[in-house]
């Protein structure tokens, strides 16, 4: 992929109701330490303008990302060097860190308005264009949630409305409210479980769709398999890194980067353009701490695959032969197809 820097990132349009992104986002969450050692937040800043420069104004951060909210404050002092303007700002409330790395879910409305107030302030900014849910409150109904994110785009203080790991029946709900912009949800070659009901649905209703982990959380990148994980990853617990799952998984990554090698790419460029062959309303938000990086995931969109290459691409990583579940075992009980809400 000669010439990766000089790629223009295109425009598209994140679901029907107005708001124009990259084509490529970028995913923050990284930079405050998850799978590595946080970076400064010179360091991180550095990063998210270098990306800007390039093209891409979709960032995506959440109110907990980072110990005591990191990534928020970060990010907020990134946005102090760029224009505001053109920069498209997605945060997520909703998930509590809690002791003994536990994760608990709030969705009432009271929750909804002060997280929004607080990451505002964190954030330094006077709007945020798309604020999701991070994940679902399965105690509260979807209709008490969405009525004061509802309020909040009414008052100026959110543009955009999002939901992350919602389920069929909560996207219905919620969107009846009002409209939702765009569903996260993790999305891969080797993580392709919403290619059924949820992609269809937001498609019929006109939602976009945000995909996180597009690079199956480094492992594209030949992470866990190249390389050895620091203690800190939470990589070093996730179930499709580990013991024989992750003996099994080389096999499949050693078939792809053969794949990468035949079509003159490098395997985490052949992921992201697989992703990017499956609709322009689907949206990759691969983070990195490393500029080279970056810029390497910029040049996927020169990658061009025929019909042909995006079957033998999809063959070469089965979804039945990858081993291992998707989430993390503490988040598994707020996955999607666990999120409906009770009935108003």
């Amino acid at each position: 992929m000669e010439e990766k820097s000089q790629i223009n990132v295109p425009r598209v349009k994140l679901g029907s109701q107005g708001l124009e992104i990259s084509k490529l986002g970028f995913g923050c969450v990284g930079l405050s330490g998850l799978l590595n050692a946080p970076l400064s937040h010179e360091a991180g800043c550095s990063i998210i303008v270098e990306a800007f420069t390039r093209g891409i104004t979709f960032f995506d951060t959440s109110d907990s990302y980072g110990q005591n909210h990191d990534n928020e404050i970060m990010i907020g002092k990134a946005l102090k060097q760029l224009p505001r303007e053109k920069v498209q700002l997605a945060t997520k409330f909703g998930i509590m860190v809690l002791e003994g790395f536990q994760f608990g879910v709030k969705g009432t409305p009271e929750y909804v308005r002060q997280c929004c107030e607080a990451s505002l302030k964190r954030l330094d900014v006077d709007y945020i264009d798309l604020y999701y849910q991070h994940r679902v409150d399965t105690s509260v109904p979807i209709e008490d949630t969405m009525g004061e994110l509802k309020k909040l785009v009414e008052e100026g203080k959110i543009k955009y409305i999002g939901l992350s790991e919602a389920s069929v029946n909560t996207i219905k709900r919620a969107h009846a409210v009002h409209p939702i912009t765009a569903i996260q949800m993790e999305y891969s070659l080797w993580t392709r479980e919403i290619e059924e009901e949820i992609i269809p649905l937001c498609r019929e209703l006109g939602i976009g769709i945000v995909a996180y982990g597009p690079l199956g959380h480094g492992f594209f990148g030949g992470k866990a398999v190249a390389e050895s994980l620091p203690n800190e990853s939470l990589l070093s617990v996730h179930p499709r890194f580990v013991g024989e799952n992750l003996e099994n998984n080389k096999l499949i990554y050693t078939q792809f980067a053969n794949l990468a090698a035949k079509h003159s790419c490098t395997p985490p460029q052949l992921a992201l353009a697989w992703i990017f062959h499956q609709g322009e309303d689907i949206i990759p938000i691969p983070g990195t701490t490393k500029v080279k990086n970056m810029v390497n995931n910029i040049g996927a969109l020169a990658v061009k695959l025929t019909e042909e290459d995006l079957k033998e691409i999809s063959d070469a990583v089965p979804v039945d032969g990858v081993s291992g579940s998707r989430e993390l075992d503490v988040l598994a009980k707020f996955c999607w197809k666990l999120a409906d809400t009770p009935s108003k």
